[in-house]
């Protein structure tokens, strides 16, 4: 692989190739190219890449196709490029493209990296000290309001197989905050949340998928405004730490796209020329610390 890029200076400035004779290049430019494989030779799909110059500034950047191939325009130049892909050691490497010319860098291949150690079996308690559970919705059709809930709690049992875990959270829906009192305090009321006859929002979920790398996927009931509905949490596990009295934690981010009208969450007003104050879709985003613990599990 190595010589592959080394080679690399040597063919940076080859005129353009009747492949790609029909794409309009700038006099100034030239063509980058490769194929991103992992360690069995098959094309890696949608591994994201990015080209920056020599003060680290990214010129250009994306995502490989099918076939795993990159292909870009830039500026004659030296430059880096880092490909990196779920479940696959991140790659970088120099460039230089020629005015004109065609850095063809042959096939790049990923090696496979090792995920992160799982958290060991047993009881454990999301730590509400250091976890966020936000979101994001659409504001007159153009801006975006972010909130979080303040007050929440919730248990996981990891199991001795990680597919068998479950996991119960129970959120104080009167937690919400946007950071504007007027705001909270309809969100609050009958038209959203309707506090006074549902005063939680609940998560449980028997059913972890292991989707390759560090990525899961959590899949659950979520209980909200009296609705239940079967949610997915897309997951990134980010590993095991300690904490300043040296306590173990384990730490995941997750996200996931509610839609209002699946939970009865109608109310709406128009605004001129037909458009909504509130967006129909709700985009979640967590940030998940949990530590062992201190009493059993229990999903009452």
């Amino acid at each position: 692989m190595f010589g592959r890029w080394l080679g690399n200076k040597a063919r940076s400035g080859n005129t353009l190739g009747s492949a790609v004779a029909g794409l309009a290049v700038p006099r100034t430019a030239g063509l980058l190219s490769c194929r991103v494989l992992d360690p069995v030779n098959e094309p890696v799909r949608h591994a994201e890449f990015v080209v920056t110059d020599s003060a680290g500034r990214k010129v250009v950047g994306g995502e490989t196709d099918p076939f795993g191939s990159i292909v870009a325009t830039t500026p004659a130049g030296d430059y880096r490029l880092a490909v990196t892909a779920e479940g696959f050691t991140p790659f970088h490497g120099p460039v230089t493209v020629a005015e004109s010319g065609h850095a063809s860098l042959g096939d790049v291949t990923l090696q496979v990296s090792v995920p992160p150690q799982l958290p060991d079996p047993g009881d454990w308690d999301i730590e509400p000290t250091h976890s966020q559970i936000g979101f994001t919705a659409r504001h007159i059709g153009m801006a975006r309001i972010h909130g979080r809930f303040n007050t929440f709690a919730g248990a996981v049992r990891i199991a001795d197989r990680m597919e068998d875990s479950a996991m119960h959270v129970i959120i104080d829906a009167a937690s919400i905050d946007t950071n504007v009192q007027m705001r909270d305090d309809h969100l609050r009321s009958g038209d959203f949340l309707d506090i006074g006859r549902y005063p939680t929002l609940e998560f449980y979920s028997e059913r972890f998928v292991h989707r390759g790398g560090s990525r899961w996927g959590i899949s659950g009931a979520l209980t909200l405004h009296g609705v239940s509905r079967t949610v997915t949490l897309d997951t990134q596990y980010l590993g095991l730490g300690n904490g300043l009295e040296g306590e173990t934690r384990a730490a995941c981010r997750a996200t996931t796209e509610l839609h209002r009208e699946d939970f009865t969450l109608t109310w709406q007003t128009m605004l001129a020329r037909g458009i909504a104050a509130v967006g129909s879709s709700i985009e979640v985003d967590m940030d998940i610390q949990i530590i062992p613990k201190s009493k059993p599990f229990s999903r009452n």
